[in-house]
């Protein structure tokens, strides 16, 4: 401010001098106001420029000056600089916020006091149907119409969440989506939605296990008890208590069979995968399920004219198929309880055809194809759920306890080989395992 001063007053003394040299005192003071105007007129365009400056606030087209309006042109474009930085912080922790939204995998909905959306991440958009560009400011309750979630934002109760069915739910796959309101700011609010069909389904499975079990054990103790109480207060001749005793033991063995199949998935579900240094030849595995479907066959059709068909890969083709790396009496066991299932569920005179093929990968497929009555498709996810039976009467009658699918989905997991089925009513049912080709050679 000093210098501003003196500048002023130096003008107006070059001014009044330059003036007193042409036209005596009065020209001197003649000239010392056309110089205080000169200067003034000078300073104003200066501030000017800053002002038309700062109107733009583009620091690319700052005033370059000295004086006070060169110290307030530089220090507002520092304060500009500032400012910028701290908005690209700013925004820079905004796009890493959303981007770590986009990330979760539950679905997130930023709602404003009216219910319109501000922003939604893409696991949102797919589990709503939802454009997330297109549809922002557009009401959520214009966009998800169940009744559910109508009811549920209605009554402004957001202390818990509501189960709603997935839009790409189907009969045979069911969705259901969680999702949960919660309240924030002036008004706005955070809607969360995460996929909970394999929760669900999980817990359905628990509790289906559990009935399942009990079912399976009540019902052969209580014919026990039923036998036992029987022998204990009735006179039976030696015929009658011997059918008794014989029909007790078949209910024992039974309940042992379902014990010893709860055993072996548990043992399964604890043991480590197997490793590969235990090689076994095709040829002896697929040998010793064959040995065992004849004479399950034999066993399940007596005296009848016309009994299972079953074909059979050629010993010579099956020593050109190598060996395979695993457990042996696992592998057997889930090769086996396949073929045998075909057997159970083909009416006398069918066939069943088992068939093993290598793959240009180095990759095997064990197929067990047969001409039963097929499988309703909406039944085939479930197979593999211990205790699930299509039939549950015929599934008893043939001795089976509901498990053996379960143990062969782990055996095949444990030795990384995957099962598909393929099935028709009406036209029977292809079981195939595909197996990895490092445990091949």
């Amino acid at each position: 401010m000093f210098w501003r001063f003196v500048f002023f007053l130096t003008w107006q003394l070059a001014g009044g001098g330059l003036g007193w040299w042409r036209a005596g005192p009065w020209g001197a003071a003649a000239g010392a106001a056309v110089a205080a105007w000169a200067w003034f007129v000078w300073d104003l365009s200066r501030g000017a420029r800053v002002l038309l400056w700062l109107r733009t606030g583009e620091l690319a087209k700052a005033p370059n000056m000295r004086g006070m309006w060169g110290e307030a042109a530089d220090r507002a474009r520092r304060l500009l600089r500032q400012s910028e930085a701290r908005e690209q912080d700013s925004l820079s922790r905004l796009h890493e916020i959303l981007a770590a939204l986009q990330a979760t995998p539950n679905g997130v909905v930023l709602l404003d006091s009216e219910g319109h959306i501000e922003w939604c991440n893409q696991i949102a958009a797919s589990q709503f149907g939802i454009d997330a560009q297109r549809d922002v400011m557009q009401s959520i309750g214009n966009l998800v119409r169940d009744p559910d979630f109508s009811a549920y934002y209605a009554a402004h109760d957001f202390s818990h969440d509501v189960v709603l069915q997935g839009r790409d739910s189907k009969p045979s796959r069911p969705v259901r989506i969680s999702v949960h309101l919660h309240p924030y700011g002036d008004g706005r609010k955070l809607l969360l939605s995460r996929d909970v069909t394999a929760l669900e389904q999980a817990d359905a499975m628990r509790r289906d296990f559990v009935a399942n079990v009990s079912h399976e054990i009540r019902t052969p103790l209580t014919v026990l008890i039923g036998f036992v109480e029987t022998l204990q207060t009735l006179q039976l001749s030696p015929q009658e208590r011997n059918r008794y005793l014989g029909m007790m033991a078949q209910q024992a063995s039974r309940m042992q069979s379902v014990v010893q199949d709860l055993l072996t998935l548990s043992r399964l579900e604890g043991s480590p995968p197997p490793g590969i240094s235990e090689w076994t030849p095709v040829q002896a595995l697929l040998h010793r399920c064959e040995e065992e479907a004849r004479a399950l066959s034999s066993l399940l059709t007596p005296n009848q004219a016309r009994p299972h068909v079953l074909g059979f890969p050629a010993l010579e083709q099956l020593r050109a198929m190598g060996d395979i790396a695993g457990v042996p009496a696992e592998l057997q066991s889930a090769l086996s309880n396949i073929i045998n299932n075909a057997i159970r569920y083909t009416p006398v005179g069918g066939s069943i055809t088992v068939t093993w093929e290598r793959s240009s990968d180095g990759s095997a497929l064990f197929s067990v194809r047969d001409t039963g009555p097929g499988i309703a498709a909406e039944h085939i996810p479930r197979l593999t759920e211990r205790f699930y039976r299509v039939d549950r009467s015929r599934s008893r009658e043939t001795g089976g306890t509901g498990l053996g699918l379960a143990i062969v989905k782990h055996v095949l997991q444990r030795h990384g080989a995957s099962l598909n089925i393929a099935s028709e009513v009406g036209k029977g049912s292809t079981f195939s395992v595909s197996f990895p080709a490092n445990r091949l050679r």
